[in-house]
């Protein structure tokens, strides 16, 4: 399993000369090195335990299967809480899917929680353990509530909890969007090969 998941990381490096033209891709990198001011957007809470700490295993925009998502991916053990990272209604979610793995076919079968909040932005959490989605449709949940125990469905190379929001922009389609997230450090642009541990005194259960 180690060798694999070295090759998989290997593989992440070697494909990074291939990188998305997304105009939004440029903007999240000026926001990671602070080279753009954002004090207005919404800061999340990491989707784990307080305690913990998780290594990103792949950005936004990654080379290896993120290359037109503006989405994160938290190397996780399988059976490991997943939180709401924001207030949120659950408008979608899959649980019986029993399959993963680096096929195409298996994209199908991945579980996951969509979440709506309060200013119509929607955050997503995919590759849940099959029946472990412990949320139902049109529940409202409230930030740092256990939503999900994370797994390995759907098209997946190891465990891990990927994480990816969307805002309504003002030309009427879905735009994916980067998220500051408060940690141990404090708020952050999360970023790729890095290791991240929610803020000391959160009060998540």
């Amino acid at each position: 399993m180690k060798n694999s998941l070295l090759l998989i990381l290997l593989s992440f490096v070697v494909a990074s000369c291939s990188v998305s033209s997304n105009p939004l891709r440029t903007k999240i990198k000026a926001l990671q090195k602070g080279k753009i001011k954002d004090d207005t957007s919404y800061i999340y809470q990491l989707p784990f335990e307080a305690g913990k700490k998780r290594f990103i295993v792949q950005g936004y925009f990654g080379a290896f299967s993120h290359k037109e998502r503006a989405a994160l991916d938290f190397k996780m053990p399988k059976r490991t809480k997943v939180l709401a990272a924001r207030d949120g209604v659950v408008i979608r979610l899959r649980k019986d899917g029993d399959k993963g793995g680096l096929k195409s076919e298996y994209r199908q079968y991945g579980n996951f929680v969509v979440l709506q909040h309060a200013d119509s932005s929607r955050s997503g959490y995919w590759h849940l353990q099959k029946d472990g989605v412990l949320v139902n449709a049109g529940d409202t949940v409230k930030q740092g509530q256990q939503i999900a125990w994370s797994g390995n469905t759907g098209y997946t190379a190891f465990p891990h909890l990927h994480f990816i929001v969307w805002t309504f922009a003002s030309n009427g389609q879905w735009q994916q969007v980067a998220t500051r997230f408060e940690t141990q450090k404090g708020v952050r642009y999360l970023k790729a090969w890095k290791w991240y541990k929610p803020k000391k005194q959160s009060t998540r259960k």
